[in-house]
């Protein structure tokens, strides 16, 4: 027996190009008017402006990494209250969970970024090349003729401008606008704004272009999780089999094998962006697009059959459906304990976050104690100990902070540069301010090794006050 009868079999097969078939439908509608607003909401956005006073930026939503501040329209968050931020991303993966559990992926087929900006490139492609079978003809021309060649370059240059300007828009989030644009249009700007352009520029021209289903299935985390989401009552695409099979061809008579209503076209097959065919059944690939059910619905509008041979149905419905009972009512699937539970923890965090935002005060500070040395002795015997306090002055306003400590009976309070207790603090910034804190010779704070104290900030202007608790280090016995 010959080498050849054994050759080994191959464990790698290259990707198949997938050209959907164009569609047109409720669904495809829907992905178009969705598709509009997340990338005019992405592109436009950092060109907003708001006015927030002579001293800050006036652009509405700033990531300002230079000075360490994230503004969001009458929003700022500073450092020190990264856990908005960090509530914010907690809402965000409760809300996953929540959509899914109720509708499915319903994130994956309308809203997220890599879906997004894949159909804008297949538009784009449908554009240059045609519908689906002129890109297959294409795509399966050997000969590389000037044609061909003019349509691809076509095509990726294309695909290369919506990069760029997803890129050039991602940028313009992390400084003034206008004024990064100029720069980059003049080659003024930092080498970090083009680095992060070219990247993704490249990334979003691969992704979108070329790798298209492939992030979805093997990078994306997200279709291996969804199960935990799920259960019998999500409300997801899929295939009523038990009215669609057994699939045959349109019968032209009554004397012909009665036959499911699917006649087997291949048409959700031919719009899927996945490539999967819905007809087998739940499938980690699927994005819930519905872009099948547009094309189904269509087909079945052609030869006279009823609607909704592929939708969106909860699979605990199968039963009723196959003995001819209606199926409960979405409501009825979309209500229950598990959304609840997501929606209950995701209005939690949301109010918590509200109440966060509306009761954090205008002026804030930190207390750190000078340990080197941990207390001075003076001239006259008193006991000096030393503070870096850091103001912070969230006002749009220069403000005087008066510093006072307790017991005030015990303790004196002095300011370096400053003949009295008040300090300046410059608008919507911090300043650190070294305090002095003095106890009398022969008092108990002087003699003990260590005394509570308190050092308070107000800001009389606005009737707040901050109080931070601290140590008083006096001398050993």
């Amino acid at each position: 027996m010959s080498t050849a009868d054994h050759q080994p079999e191959q464990l790698y097969a290259a990707r198949e190009p997938i050209f959907p078939r164009r569609v047109s439908g409720k669904f495809r509608n829907l992905k178009w008017v969705i598709m509009a607003i997340t990338l005019g909401i992405y592109y436009i956005t950092p060109w907003l402006r708001w006015d927030r006073g002579p001293n800050l930026p006036d652009q509405a939503v700033l990531v300002d990494l230079a000075n360490r501040r994230f503004f969001f329209f009458f929003i700022e968050i500073w450092p020190h209250e990264f856990y908005f931020i960090a509530g914010l991303l907690i809402m965000a993966g409760l809300g996953l969970f929540l959509f899914t559990s109720a509708l499915g992926r319903v994130w994956c087929g309308y809203t997220c970024p890599q879906t997004v900006w894949t159909d804008l490139f297949i538009l784009v492609e449908r554009w240059v090349e045609g519908d689906r079978n002129a890109r297959l003809r294409l795509h399966r021309q050997k000969k590389l003729d000037m044609h061909k060649a003019r349509l691809r370059i076509t095509k990726w240059v294309l695909w290369f401008l919506i990069g760029l300007a997803t890129g050039g828009a991602w940028v313009f989030y992390f400084t003034d606008a206008p004024t990064l644009l100029n720069d980059l249009v003049h080659f003024r700007a930092h080498p970090v704004a083009y680095v992060t352009m070219g990247i993704l520029t490249m990334t979003t021209f691969v992704f979108g272009g070329f790798m298209r289903e492939q992030i979805c299935i093997y990078a994306c985390p997200w279709p291996r999780i969804q199960a935990a989401m799920m259960d019998e009552d999500t409300i997801t695409v899929a295939y009523r089999d038990w009215r669609g099979e057994p699939r045959g061809k349109l019968r032209k008579t009554e004397d012909e094998a009665p036959a499911g209503d699917c006649i087997d076209c291949m048409a959700c097959v031919n719009v899927c962006p996945m490539g999967i065919d819905i007809r087998n059944g739940q499938q980690m690939e699927c994005i819930t697009c519905a872009l099948c059910i547009d094309a189904c619905d269509d087909m079945m509008a052609k030869i006279g059959k009823p609607r909704g041979l592929i939708d969106y149905i909860a699979l605990s419905d199968e039963t009723l459906e196959r003995a001819g009972n209606q199926p409960r009512p979405i409501m009825k699937h979309v209500f229950r304990p598990r959304v609840i539970l997501y929606t209950t923890l995701w209005s939690l965090v949301g109010v918590g976050l509200i109440v966060a935002l509306l009761t954090r005060q205008a002026i804030d500070m930190t207390v750190a104690p000078v340990r080197n040395p941990t207390f001075v002795v003076l001239s006259d015997g008193s006991i000096r100990n030393t503070y870096d306090v850091r103001l912070r002055n969230k006002h749009g306003e220069d403000r005087g902070f008066v510093v006072t400590v307790a017991p005030s009976d015990v303790f004196e309070v002095k300011l370096e540069g400053y003949d009295g207790n008040v300090t300046d603090v410059p608008s919507d910034s911090t300043k650190l301010q070294r305090v002095y804190v003095i106890a009398a010779p022969g008092t108990d704070a002087a003699e003990a090794e260590r005394t509570d104290l308190y050092i308070t900030v107000e800001d009389p202007k606005a009737a707040e006050q901050v109080t931070k608790e601290t140590v008083f280090n006096g001398k050993e016995n």
